[in-house]
């Protein structure tokens, strides 16, 4: 019996306007259906430009509430109209003044699921989140879903290997990055840091990228968008590093028990010796 999950990722760059952004990824997520997709994760932040470029109020405009705002509304009857798994990485109003980066996850039958907010946040010139996001406070969420358990980590997360492993504990077998990553600082590690999180903790990575140059930064967007198995290869090619793309990959979720098998990461763990990990 198959156990093969066909799983897209939405590449994209900035429109010019928020409508015509969340017209675009609903496109895009018909496409990703069309070709037999069963879930689908757009990009950090999809509907807007990277604001976090600048330091502006006007961008807390951006915000929505998670689930009773438009969007997410609208992505669950997209969800439902395809039946397909969709990740939106959007910006998140808790309440007046309290705002977060955070991933909505919808079932295929268009049941919200919950969210991920983003726990680790930069603070360094182009990239601005503490002036917009807090901490996530949210842990590290499991999502059952159509497709099986998967896991969220958003862009700067995927330096810090301590939610990659909780991820890993809590059983995902597909874990989505969606980012805004810049050429200049940090592309000689995209083919790396993913494929080596994938190995450690044994699933699938599928990391998402954005493309081009905003109006709002010198940052390019160098796409390079891929799925990563537990083996650390990637599954197809990556993405253009200019072009806006649909990535649409069949993941083999029997890998994983191969894989397992064959490194028992999880059986050698010692968390009675990493304790000094946790201490300040």
């Amino acid at each position: 019996m198959s156990n093969i999950v066909r799983a897209g990722l939405v590449q994209q760059r900035w429109t010019g306007d928020k409508d015509s952004m969340i017209e675009n990824s609903v496109q895009a997520i018909a496409s990703a259906a069309s070709q037999g997709a069963q879930v689908v994760c757009l990009q950090e932040l999809f509907y807007g430009p990277y604001f976090c470029q600048v330091q502006d109020v006007d961008y807390y405009s951006y915000t929505e509430p998670i689930p009773d705002g438009p969007t997410t509304q609208l992505l669950c009857e997209v969800a439902r109209r395809h039946h397909i798994v969709i990740v939106a990485p959007m910006y998140e109003e808790e309440q007046p003044g309290i705002y977060y980066n955070t991933a909505a996850v919808i079932d295929a039958d268009g049941t919200y699921l919950g969210k991920y907010r983003k726990n680790h946040l930069p603070h360094l010139p182009g990239f601005w989140e503490k002036f917009y996001f807090r901490p996530g406070n949210t842990g590290y969420p499991i999502f059952d879903t159509a497709v099986g358990r998967i896991g969220v980590y958003i862009c700067y997360d995927r330096h810090f290997p301590e939610g990659w492993r909780a991820l890993g504990l809590a059983g995902a077998k597909i874990v989505f990055n969606p980012s805004a990553t810049s050429r200049g600082l940090s592309a000689y590690l995209w083919r790396l840091e993913q494929p080596a999180a994938a190995v450690a903790n044994e699933y699938y990575v599928g990391a998402i990228n954005r493309v081009g140059k905003e109006p709002l930064g010198d940052n390019d967007f160098y796409g390079q968008t891929y799925f990563v198995d537990p083996r650390g290869q990637l599954v197809g090619d990556a993405a253009s590093d200019t072009e806006e793309e649909v990535v649409v990959r069949d993941l083999d979720l029997d890998k994983l028990t191969e894989v397992r098998n064959t490194w028992a990461f999880y059986r050698d763990r010692r968390p009675d010796s990493y304790g000094p990990l946790v201490e300040p």
